[in-house]
């Protein structure tokens, strides 16, 4: 990991991700604007904006015009984005109504080039112009985009706030369940008081233009852009916030970082950036992003002081970052994940995708490394390769090949260290993607060095801590679900842990037990699904130091969780993330030398038949109940989700039929309740 580059990219300040289908949440926050309340009922003067011709837009009113909805929007802003495609289809849904939608831009850093790039990427028909200094901004009080305000014949504002409810921090619904901003003109129409006059906007802070006097400062302020703020921003940011990376922005020229200066110390204040959310208090990692609490105050001060840029001779040199693959070796095999890039539509929320590719591998090979290269960062939340081997081919732990998470490089293993993929085996892509607000596609490849046989001295393979047989009840706050690594192989080194839930996941906590000791390897108080970090430690862990690995997982079922898609619902195990995963993915590397296999199990207490009985016919039963579809008493392979026939359904199908028969589930959950290394 001697790459500076590599090491540059683990701490990257992560880019403002898109997240749950829809946004990049950690550039937005819920936040109600001084003096917003009063805005509704209060009349606005005729005003003008400049469009991208430099031709004057009048706004004003207009015989005929029975209501002006105005949009305050943002050319890199990933909702005003997300959002285009609605405001356009309610302007033409209102365009014979007397309604006019006009766009304005606040930002200081959206240039007319710009704002005319998005307005052909959007496909926005209507007016949409600039507000130079932010006039208009700051006459409606207007603080995030889009933010939108529905005023009537005499320019009375009726409504201010959001579109509609469908796209939140961390939130996306299949569909709105409140239009506020279609209710608010048609009640408009309607000669109707408006039932929601005010909701609190979200999105991205207006880049206002910044007054050195209003600030207090004299302009010669000790913390410019040039000496300190460029180098925190090389630090912590521009790795992901470059031309080409997943940042929807850059932060690499200092009049767009301007604009920018409001919410980037916002969310570093709210300590959403950088992203990293495991509890110091247990424990630092080689990949942690952590800005220091100085260099937070730099941010906080250069803005203070109305973000002057200082002396040009005090910048740094760029830094130099590498594109494409990122690992120290060029790949050997790159791998398209199909044939046909994958078409991602503007909106709403998609599916995991999985696709499935032949590889050709003739022979076992050992991968030396390996990195998924997302074909298009705007969109792919994730993407995950797993290695499906042939069918009754024994392999070490459960394929996992690699990953993409935005923000996180894939880590080198070291010489010597490789994992094998047996001949025959199949890639599988998982790709989770987020629509962005227009139509986008997405080839995803996975880069492959290979190493030689004989310079193999310790096999990696992915071991797990998995419970599929949960379910979680409606509106619990804090539901619980308890698992363990089921083998720890001797001599083995663990190298990093990934915890994954969904949408309900809580915090997650990994102990090893030694004897009557227990050491909290892992806390993740407040877990992100936005964010599936892989936390690798620095140094590795010797499992034959260790009797277990347990997890606790905790689920938040209940209303207060803003991500729930439905409270009142029973959770159980499922791809989606309405529903919920309990499990986590542990990097391991073990001699080769090494062939015995040790079992937790040894270390169990013994448990009663009677006791042992009832757990298995209860696992088999539920097992039947939830895969079962047409009762006949046999699960095929399509009946179960993805997860089960990548982590277990070859394993269980022990006469490789293609059919799970109830003797064999028996014999499955014999394994797990005597903790062999099954993972059912």
């Amino acid at each position: 990991m001697a790459d500076t580059n590599i090491d540059r990219h683990r701490r990257c300040f992560g880019g403002y991700l898109y997240v749950l289908g829809v946004i990049a949440c950690n550039t937005l926050a819920l936040t109600t604007a001084q003096g917003q309340v009063e805005s509704a009922g209060v009349t606005i003067a005729p005003f003008d904006v400049t469009d991208v011709d430099g031709q004057n837009i009048r706004v004003a009113p207009t015989a005929g015009l029975n209501a002006t909805v105005v949009c305050f929007l943002g050319t890199e802003c990933p909702l005003a984005r997300l959002y285009a495609p609605r405001l356009i289809a309610l302007s033409n849904a209102f365009d014979d109504r007397g309604v006019r939608f006009v766009g304005v831009m606040s930002n200081q850093q959206d240039s007319p080039a710009d704002i005319r790039e998005y307005l052909e990427l959007q496909g926005i028909g209507f007016a949409v112009g600039k507000d130079e200094g932010n006039h208009v901004a700051d006459a409606f009080r207007a603080q995030r985009t889009p933010e939108v305000f529905v005023l009537d014949e005499q320019f009375t504002v009726r409504y201010r706030g959001r579109i509609d409810d469908q796209y939140q921090p961390g939130i996306s619904r299949p569909a709105a369940t409140r239009e506020e901003l279609r209710e608010a003109v048609e009640s408009v129409l309607d000669g109707r008081p408006v039932q929601r006059p005010v909701t609190t906007g979200v999105g991205c802070l207006i880049g206002r233009v910044h007054d050195v006097a209003d600030q207090g400062a004299d302009g010669t302020s000790a913390v410019t852009f040039s000496k300190q703020v460029s180098r925190v921003l090389n630090t912590h940011c521009v790795e992901c916030h470059r031309e080409g990376e997943i940042g929807p922005f850059a932060l690499t020229d200092y009049d767009e970082i301007v604009g920018w200066a409001d919410m980037i110390v916002e969310v570093v204040d709210q300590g959403r950036m950088p992203p990293w959310h495991a509890n110091p208090d247990f424990g630092h990692y080689a990949n942690e992003r952590i800005m220091s609490d100085k260099e937070k105050q730099v941010l906080r001060d250069w803005l203070a002081a109305g973000t002057p840029f200082g002396d040009g001779g005090d910048l740094p040199e760029s830094p130099q970052f590498v594109t494409g693959w990122r690992l120290s070796k060029q790949p050997d095999l790159i791998v398209d994940m199909a044939a046909e890039p994958f078409q991602v539509p503007d909106e709403g929320t998609v599916d995991y995708q999985y696709f499935v590719v032949d590889p050709g591998f003739t022979e076992d090979k050992w991968v030396s490394a390996a990195e998924v290269i997302a074909g298009n960062p705007a969109v792919v939340h994730h993407s995950i390769v797993f290695i499906r081997p042939p069918d009754g081919v024994d392999m070490k732990g459960i394929g996992w090949l690699t990953a993409y998470v935005p923000g996180q490089q894939s880590a080198e293993w070291p010489p010597g260290h490789a994992r094998r993929v047996p001949a025959g085996s199949k890639f599988v892509f998982q790709q989770h993607y987020t629509p962005n607000g227009t139509q986008q596609h997405d080839l995803t490849r996975v880069g492959i060095s290979f190493a030689n046989d004989t310079d193999v001295t310790d096999e990696v393979f992915t071991v797990i801590a998995i419970n599929q047989d949960f379910e979680i009840p409606p509106r619990d706050a804090a539901y619980d679900v308890f698992a363990k690594v089921r083998w720890l192989p001797p001599g083995g080194r663990l190298l990093g842990a990934a915890p994954h839930m969904h949408l309900r996941g809580k915090s997650f906590r990994l102990r090893a037990l030694r004897g009557e000791q227990e050491r909290v390897l892992l806390d993740v108080p407040h877990y992100d699904f936005n964010w599936q970090h892989a936390y690798q430690f620095p140094q590795p862990i010797v499992l034959d130091e260790v009797d277990e690995l347990n997890v606790t997982v905790t689920f938040d079922n209940s209303e207060d969780n803003p991500v729930n898609p439905d409270p009142d619902q029973r959770v159980t195990w499922g791809d989606q993330t309405w529903e919920e995963m309990a499990v986590a993915f542990f990097e391991v590397a073990q001699p080769r030398n090494q062939t015995s296999r040790r079992r937790i199990a040894e270390t169990s207490p013994i448990i009663d038949p009677a006791e042992r009985d009832r757990q298995i016919e209860n696992i088999v039963s539920r097992f039947f109940a939830r895969f079962d579809r047409d009762r006949d008493g046999i699960i095929v392979e399509h009946e179960t989700p993805f997860t089960i026939r990548l982590f277990g359904y070859w394993e269980f199908d022990e006469n490789n039929d293609g059919k799970l028969s109830r003797d064999e589930i028996e014999q499955a959950a014999m394994k797990r309740v005597t903790d062999d290394r099954a993972g059912f």
